[in-house]
């Protein structure tokens, strides 16, 4: 017989076996165990819990009529910290303003609240977290670089006079013809870290505005050329020793007040290499550096000697030099405010119309950026003319 049929057979006969017999159930081990000690005081202390359920549950809370009162506790959050002032950001405050750009808040909030101000002609400013200002429309400028002014450097192309005596500080300038009108100018700066204020900067702000770039930007050729496509003039920001350095740290290349000649024209190579198309550049910080006649005057002599002009925050009036100079008169946004923005903008224009021309500063905030699309916007049928801030420049003694 196989093992199958021995298993089947085996289950079969029990099948059919009455269960077998157990003996009847005894009560002294529960007895016993009742008796100890520990036993009888937690039955006591259960007892006791039931009780006191059984007559919550059959007579109520007999606290239930007395008054009470609720009081919902909320963490205080935080501060927020306080934004950059205007001169702070385009003079340029330090590189935590930089850092803070590339930053994954969203870009589009402005300070300064939702106060609504309405412009003379009928247009309206409003801090808030969109651009409204319209898209203007491509005017071209020749695509960089042009042929006879860039040269090898050490770590990318440096701008140089062409044979043919061009220069950059022209031939990458915007064309200007004057109208007869007083001139305003505006350069908006700190550009090329945020995307999005980038490229509103670029498409919505008329093409007469001067867009400035930060050296350290990825992809800062792209964004020049972009910026260029649609008709803005560029520049780019150099980085100089601030008080308080190295604390107040605007960057690897600063241009230090102790540095040697050599030192400046090397760190020089480095930034002005960075890219092609820019007619000339303007300070990142700096006050400490403008106290150097060793360093200001090796930057400035590396400036003239290549065709760059220079166009300072207002903070270095007293020095000329370069191929050619511009110092600004205002800086707009050191209150992020519409109406703060507006009243600025409002006292530059009666500046250039007291003195024939003027030219603000502001940084790339989107309330400034919305704010100057649509002042600029209206400069014409108020007796201005709105110029690129290369036509405020001058040649050293003129």
């Amino acid at each position: 017989m196989s093992m199958f049929a021995k298993r089947q057979s085996a289950l079969a006969a029990a099948a059919g076996s009455p269960p077998a017999a157990r003996g009847k159930p005894s009560l002294k081990p529960v007895v016993a165990a009742l008796k100890k000690p520990p036993v009888i005081a937690g039955l006591a202390g259960l007892f006791l819990l039931s009780t006191t359920a059984l007559f919550l549950t059959v007579l109520g809370d007999p606290h239930a009529g007395t008054p009470s009162a609720r009081v919902a506790l909320h963490r205080e959050e935080a501060a927020p910290a306080p934004a950059p002032t205007g001169f702070e950001a385009f003079s340029m405050g330090a590189m935590g303003l930089y850092q803070d750009l590339t930053g994954t808040g969203d870009p589009s909030g402005a300070a300064g609240g939702e106060a609504v101000i309405t412009l003379p002609d009928g247009a309206t400013v409003a801090g808030g977290a969109s651009y409204t200002a319209p898209v203007q429309p491509a005017s071209p400028l020749p695509k960089a670089p042009i042929a006879g002014l860039a040269q090898p450097g050490p770590s990318g192309p440096l701008p140089m006079i062409a044979p043919d005596g061009r220069v950059p500080a022209q031939a990458y300038a915007r064309p200007f013809r004057s109208n007869g009108k007083p001139r305003v100018a505006l350069i908006v700066g700190g550009l090329g870290l945020n995307a999005v204020t980038t490229r509103a900067a670029i498409e919505r702000l008329p093409a007469e505005v001067t867009l400035s770039f930060v050296p350290y930007a990825d992809n800062l050729q792209s964004w020049i050329d972009q910026a260029r496509a649609q008709g803005h003039e560029v520049m780019l920001e150099m980085p100089m020793e601030p008080s308080g350095y190295p604390d107040n740290d605007p960057g690897p290349y600063t241009l230090l007040a102790s540095g040697t000649p050599d030192d400046v024209q090397a760190k020089m190579d480095w930034l002005l290499g960075r890219a092609v198309g820019y007619f000339g550049v303007t300070n990142y910080l700096g006050d400490r550096f403008a106290t150097s006649d060793t360093g200001m005057n090796a930057f400035l002599s590396s400036l003239r000697q290549r065709g760059v002009a220079f166009l300072d925050d207002g903070s270095f009036q007293r020095r000329p030099g370069a191929w050619a100079r511009a110092s600004a008169d205002k800086v707009i946004d050191q209150t992020q405010s519409p109406a703060a923005i507006i009243a600025a903008l409002n006292s530059l224009e009666a500046q250039a119309k007291l003195r024939g021309a003027a030219l603000g500063t502001g940084f790339s905030y989107p309330v400034t950026v919305e704010a100057a699309a649509r002042w600029t916007a209206g400069l014409e049928q108020r007796g201005l003319q709105l110029a690129p801030a290369s036509a405020m420049t001058l040649r050293p003694g003129r």
